[in-house]
Order: structure tokens, then C-alpha cells, then sequence
């Protein structure tokens, strides 16, 4: 069995030989919200964000640096049609390996057909992980993720964080 990926760690390398500043990583003014589950998973609708900067074969790949944009992927998107691009480079070739691990398409399909889950979105997102401006991930890309999340009327969403 391989050893886990240290991602933050990567993405801290990543920067430093970029040059850019000492990366600074979020910290909310305040704790979020709790927000109880009103209904089980077997009775909810799931859908899935991503920051792996997965997009789908034919869709515009995201740009390395500082990309607010998102892409809408398919639940049934055959897993040989996904494609990465993403800042931190070096964790691509797990991603290529086995995209399931940063965007489990298939594994939530098995889960759905299990009963575990009882629906899914008809479609997921994703977004590139490393955005170095805070301000554009706060005025544009949430806002962005976030209307296009109300339109599904979900119970839950998981987000895969990279």
C-alpha cells in the first residue's frame, strides 16, 4: 500500500518555488454554523464539490494560476473522461492513477445503488484548489459555487478538498 499524499505540504512547496509570498492559508473570522442533518443520508440528496481541478475531456482546462472559474461534471461522466489540471502540479499523477480519489464519481453511483445514499446530484463541480488571491475565492469563485449549488435543492454536500 502506497503512503498517504501530503497535499498541504505540496502546495507549500508548490508556492515557495514559484516565488510568490509565504502562502497563507484561510482562517475564518469565526466558527461556522452548525447545521443539523434534517433527514438520513438513505432519504437526502448528495452533491459533491471538488477543488482537484478535475474537468471533463472537451471542457477548457483550468488555468494554473489564480482560476475562479468552476465546471460542471456529469454524475454519470465516464471516469476515462476526466482530466486534471491543476497549481500544484505534483499531485497529478495519483489523481491521473485513480481519479475516484479526488473525485469519486463512481463510488458514489455504488452507494446510490446501495441504498446508502438516497439520491445524488445530477451534477458535481469543480474548482481549481489553489487560488493564491483570498479576496477572489470570497467575491467570486463562492459565490459562483454557490448559486450553482441552490439550483440542485440538496440535502448534503461533500466537498473534496485537495
Amino acid at each position: 500500500m502506497s503512503k498517504p499524499v501530503q497535499y498541504m505540504q505540496r502546495t507549500k512547496n508548490t508556492y515557495d518555488k514559484l516565488g510568490y509570498p509565504p502562502y497563507r492559508w484561510f482562517e475564518a473570522d469565526a466558527a461556522a454554523d452548525f447545521a443539523p442533518v434534517s433527514k438520513g443520508l438513505a432519504n437526502s440528496k448528495l452533491g459533491l464539490i471538488a477543488s482537484s481541478g478535475a474537468y471533463v475531456e472537451g471542457q477548457v482546462a483550468f488555468h494554473y494560476k489564480d482560476d475562479t472559474s468552476i465546471r460542471t461534471i456529469a454524475r454519470d461522466t465516464p471516469i476515462n473522461k476526466l482530466r486534471f489540471s491543476h497549481i500544484t502540479e505534483n499531485y497529478l499523477p495519483e489523481a491521473r492513477q485513480d481519479p475516484g480519489t479526488v473525485l469519486p464519481l463512481q463510488s458514489l453511483a455504488e452507494l446510490q445503488r446501495q441504498g446508502v445514499i438516497g439520491e445524488l446530484a445530477d451534477e458535481y463541480y469543480s474548482c481549481m484548489g489553489g487560488i493564491y488571491s483570498q479576496n477572489r475565492v470570497k467575491t467570486e469563485l463562492i459565490p459562483n459555487l454557490a448559486a450553482a449549488i441552490d439550483k440542485q435543492q440538496l440535502d448534503l454536500l461533500l466537498l473534496v478538498p485537495l
